[in-house]
């Protein structure tokens, strides 16, 4: 095959209208032509082909093949004119040269989306039914399904919709990109958008919880004491946090500050009901909110919403109780303990207080630690008229020295007092 100036014009003309390089169509074009010159009668078994990049002369080289598939030989120029090619080479020519453009479209394509998850993009809508929603993102469609929808949401035909990509998939058709409407990180990316701060990594986004189109709450971070992280969020006259409300369809947003203390962090969560108190449980993971009587629908919220998004936030468990619940249950807690007895826990042989009422047993150590409230003289509960006060799980040889019996004894602020041996915290009484 001689210089061929004309078809390199097309080759670069046919790479740039693809948006593919031109070294990329050049090794397309030399498997195609080896593919044709195999089909070929006559044809070496083992051969390939060359292009010139600067004059498109393309030549066929051919070697032998000996007993065990190996080539030898010197190599030769097999290269054939245009009329012996054919019509059945051609048509081959033009299949696997199609063929493999296709093959190097869909690789580039999926090769622009790869990595990409975790990303927001702009599409428009092209049609839509029960399963999914497509979306025509330029040179790949994009798949919003059912579940990553936000309820209610029905935008129309040919509208500009932003979603967030979180899966990419490599399939024999091209790249399938998967986005979502419901996902906490397209909160974080629009804020990225409208907040330059966020973008220049001055403010972060800590902490995000979001109800699909109802609710979503986020707590901010300034590393930059001269910057106020709710405001730059907010912007001038709630400009920047409208732009996002827009593109959310109207989705409500609270934006709080974070905080390293937990106790502050949770009270701020449930803005913007007004806190009085904090008490963390660490052990059971839980946040016990108190707030004035009537700030107690407001921390909870429509259907728990509020109380409900807090909890997410913050990552801790949150018990919200008014100021006269409080009251109420320290009454009735004090009340409740202040009669029981000592009694020995089937499962784990530990000793237990177990409350007369039939309340929750607290073991020695619970109480030790504060956890039951306090009686009103500052002693230990003691057992209730007409009761027994175990303390010590029964002897396998006997019952208790005769004349002495074991008692709930108690110190100061209703510690048991140790006796009896290693059987729990006993006291000891005058007969």
């Amino acid at each position: 095959m001689s210089r061929n100036l004309d078809m390199m014009e097309a080759l670069h003309a046919l790479a740039a209208e693809k948006g593919i390089t031109p070294e990329t169509l050049m090794g397309a074009l030399a498997d195609a032509l080896e593919s044709a010159y195999k089909r070929m009668p006559g044809a070496y078994e083992y051969a390939w082909v060359t292009i010139d990049p600067d004059t498109g002369d393309m030549r066929v080289s051919a070697q032998e093949l000996d007993e065990d598939g190996e080539p030898f030989g010197p190599e030769i120029d097999v290269t054939p004119d245009s009329e012996t090619l054919g019509r059945i080479a051609a048509q081959t020519f033009r299949q696997v040269m199609m063929q493999r453009l296709r093959e190097v479209d869909r690789e580039m394509k999926y090769e622009e989306y790869a990595g990409r998850e975790g990303d927001i993009v702009t599409g428009i809508i092209q049609q839509s039914d029960s399963r999914y929603t497509l979306l025509d993102l330029g040179r790949v469609e994009a798949l919003l399904p059912q579940a990553e929808q936000v309820p209610y949401e029905r935008p129309s035909p040919n509208s500009r919709l932003k979603a967030y990509i979180v899966e990419v998939r490599k399939t024999s058709k091209g790249p399938q990109i998967v986005v979502s409407r419901t996902h906490p990180g397209l909160i974080k990316r629009l804020f990225e958008l409208e907040v330059p701060e966020i973008a220049d990594g001055i403010v972060e986004i800590k902490a995000c919880a979001r109800e699909p189109g109802h609710r979503t709450k986020i707590a901010v971070w300034s590393n930059d004491a001269n910057v106020d992280p709710v405001g730059a969020c907010v912007g001038a006259r709630g400009a920047r946090v409208r732009m996002v409300v827009n593109e959310l369809q109207g989705e409500k947003i609270d934006i709080v500050p974070f905080s390293e203390d937990s106790p502050d962090f949770v009270a701020k969560a449930l803005s913007p009901a007004k806190v009085k108190e904090v008490r963390i449980d660490e052990y059971e993971g839980r946040a016990e909110v108190i707030v004035p009587d009537y700030q107690l629908s407001l921390a909870i919220g429509k259907e728990g919403q509020n109380a409900r998004l807090a909890a997410r936030l913050t990552g801790w468990r949150v018990d919200i109780k008014s100021e006269t619940q409080l009251a109420e249950e320290e009454a009735y807690a004090s009340e409740e303990w202040a009669q029981g007895e000592w009694v020995i826990d089937p499962v784990t042989g530990e000793q237990v207080w177990q409350p007369a009422e039939g309340g929750d047993a607290m073991s020695a150590e619970q109480w030790q630690r504060g956890d039951a409230p306090d009686t009103s003289d500052g002693e230990a509960p003691a057992p209730a008229p007409g009761q027994t006060a175990v303390a010590e799980a029964p002897a396998p040889t006997g019952t208790e020295p005769a004349g002495e019996e074991p008692v709930a004894g108690g110190g100061e602020m209703g510690e048991p007092v140790a006796g009896g041996g290693d059987d729990g915290p006993t006291g000891r009484r005058e007969a």
